[in-house]
């Protein structure tokens, strides 16, 4: 059996994958209060066998998972240079804001001839980081609220909460 072709695939939960005997055995092993546990390829020989490094087994503990709650899982190979489009898709927004972040500075780039590339792992920075100062807008926005407060008092606090995310956005350059 040669190298597999690498494309994308789409894998369906169904009764012909054990994905619930898989589930089960992750779970039953994923203690948490002492060092985590080692997990390991095997093939018919007792001696042949590898063990799986840490973000394979996370990998697969997210697609069997969603397997096994009835979601179809697709696999695809994304180069490590992205175009702007494949940005844009990867961000979930239009292609334009994606040149806007580059011109900007607030994504790294290369040039290529006439043609922007963005490195996944700068993409994903700033995908992590943008979600890191959405949470943290969320929590600057949020106001305990009793039954007691006064209810100007409370909206004049939210208020006061988005002027601040405001202000710091605009001090930033976000969009």
């Amino acid at each position: 059996m040669g190298a597999p072709t690498l494309r994308q695939e789409t894998y369906l939960p169904g009764l012909e994958n054990d994905v619930d005997a898989v589930s089960r055995f992750l779970d039953g092993h994923a203690d948490t209060s002492r060092p985590g546990p080692r997990y390991f390829l095997a093939a018919e020989e007792p001696d042949d066998r590898v063990e799986l490094p840490e973000e394979i087994y996370r990998m697969l503990r997210q697609v069997v998972e969603a397997l096994h709650q009835g979601h179809a899982v697709t696999v695809a190979p994304v180069t490590q240079t992205l175009t702007t489009q494949q940005a844009a898709d990867l961000l979930g927004v239009s292609r334009p804001t994606v040149i806007k972040l580059l011109d900007e500075n607030r994504i790294p780039y290369e040039r290529n001839g006439t043609h922007r590339r963005i490195l996944l792992r700068h993409l994903l920075e700033y995908r992590d980081q943008r979600r890191a100062d959405q949470h943290a807008a969320i929590e600057a926005t949020s106001v305990d609220i009793d039954k007691e407060d006064d209810l100007n008092e409370t909206l004049q606090q939210l208020r006061d909460a988005r002027r601040a995310v405001a202000e710091r956005r605009k001090t930033r350059g976000d969009l």
